[in-house]
């Protein structure tokens, strides 16, 4: 059982990112966008298994995580945020775009905003509970970064 709830928390705060004391989710999504740069894969293919991955595990561990500290939706639980932001950069531009670093320094700002800010129809999505509840809000945030986004880099 031990090893199970370490496995859980390692998932669902995004290897511990979640326990950092001042905004878990702001360094997760930093983190994610950070992660997203680095990974030397250039198959969309592999980046759409990627966010799929991340938001199906994040739906099991989040739920666990919830039932076991008694608490709705734990601050710790930051596997939301990273899948979340993993799709807003999905979204965007192909990453080899001339102007990646600021597209994604804005798309980190922009994902922020709505992950906290949970404008309509974000907040409603939480409502719906338990682990599902927990991601999807945070995937409506990383769609409305990046319709967000490329409406910016169209516009420029």
């Amino acid at each position: 059982m031990l090893k199970k709830n370490i496995l859980i928390d390692t998932l669902a705060s995004f290897f511990y990112v979640g326990f950092i004391p001042y905004a878990p989710g702001t360094w997760a999504s930093l983190i994610a966008a950070l992660i997203w740069i680095l990974i030397p894969v250039e198959s969309v293919t592999i980046r759409i298994i990627i966010v799929c991955s991340a938001f199906v595990i994040g739906i099991f561990v989040a739920g666990l995580s919830e039932l076991k500290s008694g608490i709705i939706d734990p601050s710790y639980v930051v596997i939301d945020e990273v899948a979340g932001m993993w799709l807003a950069l999905l979204l965007l531009p192909k990453i080899q775009h001339p102007n990646r670093v600021p597209m994604i320094l804005l798309a980190f700002l922009v994902f922020r905003f709505f992950d906290i800010t949970k404008i309509y129809p974000i907040k409603n999505l939480e409502k719906l509970g338990g682990g599902f509840g927990i991601m999807i809000d945070d995937i409506a945030a990383g769609i409305f970064t990046a319709i967000t986004v490329n409406l910016i880099v169209w516009i420029l």
